[in-house]
């Protein structure tokens, strides 16, 4: 009798300890799309004055972010700390009305924002270009890799370089040249002025052109005038960093000692070398200065474990703030972008903490300055919080925007890593295909935060569906697309409209990322960079 219920017993404690075990283990569940919701309309509402750090705007949506963190249960991310104190300098500068391209027989005055736009880095009351000498630099590019060298053989010292936007495979015809038609890094406006200032030269002039930019010059417009963000650094800066359109760049070809030669095609030359205008150009700026700090938020959801092994989670929460009204609007409030990826890692979270307890330790960061140039994420990278040898992944969640649930996810810098596995594997559980990005040469792995992330070492992944919807076709998907960026993108209009906003293929890709962390974070293994991608060095 005492054996037999020695028996009963240890098989009840066994069952038992089974049952235990069964609700122990993390069971993934459905990303809330009323979460969704409920937070992009919030954070793109006018309270957040459209969320520009330095702002009232950034004091809110930070506080914002903590407290919903809070609710939510997670931990401080940053010791005992939500935040991570970002150093910056806010610039804002007024150029002159007019920059003025003078040679023997001609003098251009261009009008400031229409024809072009001028800003600077440097922290001082007063900077400009007098008579700076013009040269024509190609695309502005040293990439020994390529054996391509446009500032080769010219002193930059006193002269401004103008240059083409992208890089030379772009619409070539030629898969061979750089990446062919998918921008390289070199194609990036951030690496031309850093470049620029490498070489010594006082100035830099970018020839905007709608189709190699991604983006038409109101963006421009928008984006490089008022004050603007910057992180305090010992690297050479540029006297002055300027766009000019497309016809006044031409203007300015056509009464130059270029005349009538077809400067796009002798920069993508191999051979090509930097060619004199025969004219000079001069504008100022007075800058106001005011050095701040502004916050990236850090949440942690910690593992058990592994719980010294870190999944992160990022999205930008800032945007442009309060600036020219536009249609007697003035309130920058980036509905889509990035209110949409700050309300995801919300979302998320909350997905994380209804399924239970992780091995591994999920890092959920809000980074400040994106649209200044990718600075909360680059003062991150600089200053992790968390080993990037321990980081098994970073995944990046920027301007979601879809009228439905979409047959595709499109993965920007596919090829790069194993992330590519993962995401495929989400996606056939939805039924769904995944595709390199189609329109790669418009650079936008370089365009977001997970960037500073690969720069590190950490496996990225920046994905979402953007070509062919369930019900919805890729003719109507694109114009969809087109529609947003023409008319919403950076502008006052990407505003969140609870009547017309579709959350649906918002929640489809979330709940793909989710799955993708979440399996991450209950296993050993770390993703690996392919070989001939540029970031597996950082890695290893």
């Amino acid at each position: 009798m005492i054996k037999s219920y020695l028996k009963v017993l240890a098989v009840a404690i066994l069952f038992a300890g089974c049952e235990n075990n069964k609700k122990s283990e993390a069971t993934p569940v459905e990303v809330d799309q009323t979460t969704i919701g409920h937070h992009m309309e919030r954070l793109a509402s006018d309270e957040f004055l459209g969320r520009k750090p330095f702002t009232e705007g950034e004091v809110k949506t930070v506080n914002y972010l903590k407290g919903e963190f809070e609710k939510l249960g997670l931990l401080p991310g940053n010791g005992d700390s939500f935040f991570q104190d970002v150093p910056m300098v806010e610039i804002t500068g007024t150029p002159s009305e007019n920059m003025e391209i003078s040679g023997k027989n001609t003098s251009i005055n261009l009008e400031r924002l229409k024809d072009f736009v001028a800003t600077t880095n440097k922290p001082v009351a007063e900077v400009g270009l007098e008579n700076s000498e013009l040269v024509f630099a190609g695309y502005g590019i040293v990439a020994p890799e390529y054996e391509w060298n446009d500032y080769e053989g010219v002193d930059w010292k006193g002269k401004t370089a103008v240059v083409l936007i992208n890089d030379p495979g772009f619409k070539s015809g030629d898969s061979t040249l750089f990446k062919g038609n998918e921008m390289t890094y070199y194609g990036r406006w951030t690496y031309k002025y850093e470049e620029a200032a490498r070489q010594g030269a006082d100035g830099l002039i970018i020839i905007h052109d709608t189709e190699p930019a991604a983006y038409g010059w109101n963006v421009v417009e928008a984006g490089w005038s008022g004050s603007r963000l910057t992180i305090e650094s010992d690297l050479p800066l540029l006297n002055v960093e300027s766009w000019i359109s497309g016809e006044s760049a031409q203007k300015m070809f056509d009464a130059s000692s270029m005349k009538g030669q077809d400067y796009k095609t002798l920069a993508r030359n191999k051979d090509f070398n930097p060619i004199p205008l025969d004219l000079t150009v001069s504008v100022g700026i007075t800058n106001t200065i005011k050095k701040d700090v502004s916050k990236n938020v850090v949440a942690l959801l910690p593992g058990t474990e592994r719980k010294d092994e870190y999944i992160i989670y990022s999205a930008h929460w800032d945007h442009f703030g309060v600036g020219k009204a536009i249609d007697g609007d003035s309130i920058y409030n980036g509905a889509v972008d990035n209110a949409s990826g700050t309300a995801a890692l919300l979302a998320i979270a909350e997905a994380f903490k209804k399924s239970g307890d992780t091995k591994r330790s999920i890092v959920f960061i809000e980074v400040t300055g994106e649209e200044q140039g990718l600075l909360g994420s680059a003062y991150y990278a600089e200053n992790p919080i968390y080993d990037p040898k321990k980081t098994v992944a970073n995944i990046n969640i920027d301007a979601l925007d879809s009228p439905g649930k979409m047959k595709d996810l499109t993965i920007t810098g596919y090829g790069h890593s194993e992330m590519d596995e993962y995401a495929k594997e989400a996606a056939e559980k939805q039924n769904r295909y995944v595709i390199p990005d189609p329109e790669a040469e418009k650079g936008y792995f370089f365009r977001s935060d997970h960037f500073n992330f690969a720069k590190i070492g950490i496996p990225a992944l920046y994905a979402s569906g953007a070509y062919e919807g369930f019900e919805i076709s890729i003719e109507d998907i694109k114009k969809y697309n087109d529609h947003y960026r023409m008319y919403k993108y950076h502008q006052p209009s990407d505003e969140y409209d609870p009547e017309t906003t579709e959350l649906s293929g918002i929640q489809l890709d979330l709940q793909l990322l989710f799955t993708v962390g979440f399996k991450l974070a209950n296993e050993d293994y770390f993703p690996k960079w392919y070989d001939g991608s540029e970031f597996k060095a950082a890695r290893e």
